[in-house]
């Protein structure tokens, strides 16, 4: 059984279960895994073109990093594009390559993925209540649906850094427009360290490779601490004095 469905309940509650006591109010204003999916709107290679508020390659790693997320803790994925055949582009193949359970729904050619019945149908099937959304662009692909789907009773995430606009200001009248309406903003970061909760897991050196892709400089910070222990046990070894460690999972991580 994947560890996220051992630690995580389908009981409104949110809370840790890995046999350490925990707050009892804790998660409560958190994601919840159990009441989520996550939708990836249009991350097509000629929309990429346009996108100026985000550099290309952090967009795609990021996203890249929400589809292996979804694949490490059996999150239900949804993709989708806007005329893949036209000049808008296909999908960037790495979100089927690292998350092949994703679900691809076609579209008719609707601009607004929300129009579609078949995606509307394919989300609602899923009995999930939780949306985090991302896409390019995120004032149109993104919050559109965004926006109708927070109308309709779904609570709404939006991926920002895993999104792309044509412009800053496109980016901060969207993000102006999602605040007002209740569309939660958030990021890759958050959303991964939301649904991951505790290095208390046989999964956490897994994650810990997603918090590289997401924040890059974080692979440095295990870099060096994995050497300096190293360095410190083989001082003690050669002392006759060899201690063994405990560290978190993510600390064990080997740089690739």
């Amino acid at each position: 059984m994947n560890s996220q469905n051992q630690l995580f309940k389908p009981d409104g509650k949110n809370s840790i279960h890995d046999g350490i006591e925990h707050s009892p109010s804790g998660g409560k204003a958190l994601i919840d895994p159990t009441d989520t999916v996550l939708l990836l709107l249009d991350h097509q290679t000629g929309l990429f073109q346009n996108v100026k508020d985000i550099a290309v390659a952090d967009l795609r790693r990021n996203t890249t990093a929400l589809a292996k997320l979804a694949a490490l803790i059996d999150l239900p994925l949804i993709i989708t594009a806007s005329i893949p055949e036209g000049p808008n582009g296909p999908l960037m193949p790495e979100i089927q390559q690292v998350a092949p359970h994703a679900v691809y729904v076609p579209r008719k050619g609707e601009v607004n993925a929300w129009d579609n019945a078949l995606f509307v149908k394919t989300v609602r099937e899923t009995g999930k209540k939780t949306l985090i959304i991302a896409g390019v662009w995120t004032n149109v692909c993104v919050m559109f649906p965004a926006l109708d789907a927070k109308a309709e009773g779904y609570n709404v995430y939006v991926v920002i850094d895993a999104s792309g606009d044509p412009s800053e200001l496109a980016s901060r009248t969207t993000l102006a427009r999602f605040t007002q309406a209740g569309v939660i903003p958030t990021s890759t970061n958050a959303v991964t360290c939301e649904l991951h909760r505790t290095w208390n897991r046989p999964d956490a050196a897994q994650l810990a490779e997603l918090y590289c892709m997401a924040s890059p400089s974080y692979q440095a910070v295990m870099e060096s601490f994995n050497k300096a222990q190293e360095v410190e046990d083989a001082k003690q070894t050669n002392n006759g004095t060899k201690t063994t460690r405990s560290t978190t999972p993510a600390l064990a991580v080997q740089s690739r």
